[in-house]
């Protein structure tokens, strides 16, 4: 497994990851493992999942093929 060090770090965000650490149970590298999980691989599922539902609420029966063949039609004879 790769390593990862990141230098220059002000102490309010380190203190902040302490905290953040200690409120969820788990060590300070613990957590800095899981912020950059959720930050970089969980945006990909929650975006899969809210576009899944955003296409079954949008869902449609109406088709909208006549409608844009018509305006196509009539934006090709003006």
């Amino acid at each position: 497994m790769a390593q990862l060090t990141v230098r220059k770090i002000s102490p309010e965000l380190v203190g902040a990851l302490k905290r953040r650490a200690a409120a969820n149970g788990r060590s300070a590298e613990a957590e800095h493992r899981e912020i950059l999980r959720t930050s970089l691989l969980g945006a990909e599922e929650d975006f899969a999942a809210r576009a899944k539902a955003l296409r079954r609420r949008l869902r449609s029966s109406v088709d909208s093929s006549d409608t844009i063949r018509a305006d196509r039609d009539r934006d090709a004879t003006a």
